[in-house]
């Protein structure tokens, strides 16, 4: 059986995972208490289904604290088990509450929609080192939902899969990043009107990009700082490792770096290549 549990905070789109999931042809259950997951999973196993979605959450109340040992239980009794948690900023959150006006799980008389959301994120804060973490805060529904597809094709049992994503600055880092890397510093194509409304995917950027020296160096020595520390992070037994290279807006030069990185590891490991800021 292949076992796919959900968490994290509401609002980051833990429906939106459900129904990929189901889309794909998992039976999914939303709303479990932890402890209730290994009779689940065994009655579902003795019905003939192979691959299952859970969503567990701060809904559970304080069954959730057992979730972290239920996960070890579970480990060992199917072969593919694998934890996805969502995530996202303050600001991020509390705009989408606004927008759906849906009450959040933990909004008592009294308590503030922010006060709210630190104490789920307080309720969560260990929950998230379980398994592979998504920061949906910039993210289209339909980017969220190409990411997770990526995911769930991804067989842990291969090894390490290496997430190498561009972002922007100026929208803040990524809640996921394991790594992060400032590429700032380089020559920036934003300032030539001819490049600014294209991306570091165009090869008019790339030409520019490639023009100077140091972009080339900053390349290779994050490259090179990836060649000698990946095996570490493999002998680990990790199974995502998300590499974040940032520029100011997350279009030009921090795409180029992202592609060009991607590439080069493509035959030593898993690559999955994410660009926060772009449309597609």
């Amino acid at each position: 059986m292949q076992l796919i549990l959900i968490s994290g905070l509401s609002g980051s789109g833990k429906s939106i995972a459900l129904a990929v999931l189901e889309d794909a042809g998992y039976y999914c259950v939303d709303n479990l208490p932890a402890p209730l997951l290994p009779h689940l999973v065994n009655e579902l196993a003795a019905a003939g289904y192979s691959r299952v979605g859970v969503a567990v959450d701060v809904r559970g109340g304080s069954s959730l604290q057992a979730l972290p040992q239920t996960v070890k239980t579970l480990k060992g009794m199917v072969d593919d088990v694998r934890f996805i948690f969502l995530e996202a900023r303050n600001t991020t959150l509390i705009a989408r509450f606004s927008e759906t006006r849906r009450r959040h799980p933990l909004a008592d008389d009294g308590v503030t929609l922010l006060e709210a959301i630190e104490r789920e994120r307080d309720a969560l804060e260990d929950i998230g080192e379980l398994g592979q973490r998504i920061d949906t805060s910039d993210l289209h529904p339909n980017t969220l939902r190409g990411w997770l597809k990526d995911l769930i094709q991804a067989n842990p049992a291969q090894g390490l899969t290496l997430l190498v994503e561009s972002f922007g600055f100026k929208h803040g880092i990524p809640l996921d990043a394991d790594l992060v890397f400032d590429v700032r510093c380089l020559p920036n194509p934003f300032y030539d009107p001819a490049l600014r409304p294209l991306t570091g995917r165009d090869r008019p950027v790339i030409d520019f990009l490639c023009s100077h020296e140091e972009v080339g160096r900053m390349i290779e020595d994050i490259g090179n700082w990836l060649e000698r520390w990946l095996p570490a992070y493999m002998r680990d037994s990790r199974a995502y490792l998300t590499l974040a290279i940032g520029c100011t807006g997350g279009q030009h030069r921090s795409v180029y770096i992202a592609e060009t990185i991607a590439e080069r590891f493509k035959d030593q490991v898993r690559v999955l290549v994410r660009h926060r800021t772009l449309k597609t």
